[in-house]
């Protein structure tokens, strides 16, 4: 949601704070009371490194799309209570199940790549280690299969899900500059580029067939009323931008979820009067060549917030054979998290 001052001569992609014009800031004053208010979360006062430390494992930092805690925590403690469920179908390094743990819930996670899943364990193992008993799992397998892979016993249980889909096969990692071999980078990728059973790896519609059939299975373990917190962002392919938050609506629709929210989720600290923007090296590269080549783009500043509920009495699938055939938003069929002919 980034904004500007038109009056302003557009800022230099170093600048450190996004201004936040005044007929914005009247309008939200000014809003219709009629209307569903726009929640923003402060989630970035401190910076990532700092929200994960104490919590999680040095080898938590090489995995390429962490959510940030503070996200999945200011989540947990609004639509849970300590002692329920809460789950999240692609838990990387266990960003959900750790905060989880933390506020005093219980947990379960499903992670695809092994190499997580260990790593997801360990910060769960930390956090007993810290004098926490965490009531949290987690199962490896390929989260299109939920209604097979996880145990009977989450059926109806969790009161939240808090996930994020992959974006594409490569993010925006770490980078390292070395004498004579020139900026490289490093930790952007998720596992092989070559394993097309990994949902980052399949093209952007397969991706949202495949969530659409994740959405749909975490029916069979949500309670009546229970909600769905996705985090995600538009990004750009070639200067166009993607509006995967849009899609992502579509894709809960098809899944038999209800909207319920639309909110923000900052990735900038906010300031008394401005946003300031924590971009990585390769944003401000990306937001600099563009602003070369007269396209005035700005930092991402914050994450869309997109929740879904279930219905308030029992509607959910209770096996795999009824999440099949599910009509993925670009209009084509999807079953078994595939495009069908």
């Amino acid at each position: 949601m980034p904004v500007t001052d038109k009056r302003r001569t557009p800022a230099s992609a170093d600048e450190p704070t996004q201004p936040i014009p005044r007929a914005l800031i009247d309008a939200l004053d000014h809003a219709d009371e009629d209307q569903a208010g726009l929640s923003v979360w402060t989630t970035a006062q401190v910076a990532p490194a700092t929200q994960r430390r104490g919590k999680y494992t040095p080898e938590s930092t090489a995995h390429p799309a962490k959510m940030l805690p503070d996200v999945a925590r200011h989540a947990i403690e609004h639509y849970t209570k300590p002692g329920e469920l809460v789950l999240d179908p692609m838990c990387g390094i266990g960003t959900t199940l750790v905060e989880a743990v933390h506020l005093g819930r219980r947990a379960v996670g499903v992670e695809y790549e092994p190499h997580w899943v260990a790593v997801a364990r360990s910060n769960l193992e930390l956090a007993r280690e810290q004098g926490i008993d965490p009531d949290a799992h987690v199962v490896q397998g390929d989260a299109r299969q939920l209604v097979t892979l996880l145990p009977q016993q989450y059926v109806g249980q969790a009161a939240l899900v808090v996930t994020s889909p992959p974006y594409g096969p490569s993010t925006h990692g770490r980078v390292a500059v070395a004498p004579s071999e020139g900026i490289q980078k490093y930790w952007h990728r998720y596992g092989s580029a070559l394993d097309r059973g990994n949902l980052a790896n399949i093209g952007h519609h397969r991706l949202l067939a495949g969530f659409t059939r994740i959405l749909a299975g975490l029916r069979t373990f949500l309670r009546p009323g229970g909600h769905i917190v996705v985090t995600i962002r538009p990004w750009r392919e070639h200067s166009e931008l993607i509006d995967l938050p849009a899609q992502i609506l579509a894709c809960g629709r098809a899944a038999g979820l209800i909207p319920a929210e639309r909110n923000v989720a900052l990735l900038a600290r906010a300031a008394e009067t401005d946003l300031v923007a924590r971009g990585s090296f390769f944003q401000r590269d990306f937001i600099r060549k563009q602003r070369e080549a007269g396209l005035p783009l700005h930092l991402i500043a914050h994450e869309d917030v997109v929740v879904f509920r279930t219905a308030q009495h029992r509607t959910t699938v209770t096996s795999a054979a009824e999440v099949t055939d599910l009509r993925a938003p670009d209009g084509r069929f999807c079953h078994a998290g595939r495009e069908a002919a």
